[in-house]
């Protein structure tokens, strides 16, 4: 169980909870135990790398939290180094609520789910947005990816979690589909050639 992690999400409430039902003395143990689990490791950059989307919460300066999903090529998330991703922000609906969510409070959760790999990582920390840094957003830029870039946003890393993938249904992408199906098309469109052939 990830230190840094338990140090965030267990605030006293969520302990009184715990030892309520019975799981406190468990979580003590694994957390007082357990790695920091602070930092980008290799096999999570690998993980990011092969993402085409992700939620990104917010807090509001009203106490409510803002959930909204992120998309783009796979990839536009980028590792920037140990402890900070970053991705290009690009334009939307205009409504500004993670920017102006962010002006008053960093933090923020980031929630990376590979549904096909029936697979989740929870990232806790900080963000913030950065405008009119042209080489930034040319860093964090997919090349061929019409979307306009308005601005970046970069997320510092303080604690990591992956948890179990009981529960998570197995989707695919159109892509992914169009990928496993290509030899089977293939396949098809080869024997009609042939019956075809054969018929004439």
């Amino acid at each position: 169980m990830p230190r840094k992690f338990g140090e965030i999400a267990f605030t006293p409430e969520v302990e009184a909870a715990q030892s309520q039902r019975g799981s406190r003395q468990t979580y003590e143990r694994y957390i007082a135990n357990g790695p920091a689990n602070d930092s980008i490791t290799l096999e999570i950059a690998e993980f990011i790398a092969h993402l085409d989307g992700f939620y990104l919460g917010t807090v509001s300066s009203n106490g409510y939290p803002y959930i909204q999903f992120r998309g783009g090529a796979p990839g536009f998330l980028k590792v920037l180094n140990e402890k900070t991703l970053g991705f290009a922000d690009f334009s939307g609906n205009v409504q500004y609520i993670t920017v102006g969510n962010l002006e008053g409070e960093a933090k923020a959760f980031l929630f990376l789910m590979d549904y096909r790999q029936r697979r989740r990582i929870k990232v806790w920390g900080k963000a913030q947005y950065v405008e009119g840094d042209s080489a930034l957003i040319e860093r964090l830029r997919i090349p061929g990816y019409p979307a306009k870039v308005e601005r970046a946003i970069l997320f510092h890393v303080e604690a990591l979690s992956e948890n179990c993938s009981q529960h998570i249904p197995i989707r695919y992408s159109v892509n992914e589909v169009e990928a496993m199906m290509a030899p089977l098309v293939a396949r098809i469109e080869e024997l009609e050639q042939k019956l075809d052939e054969f018929c004439l």
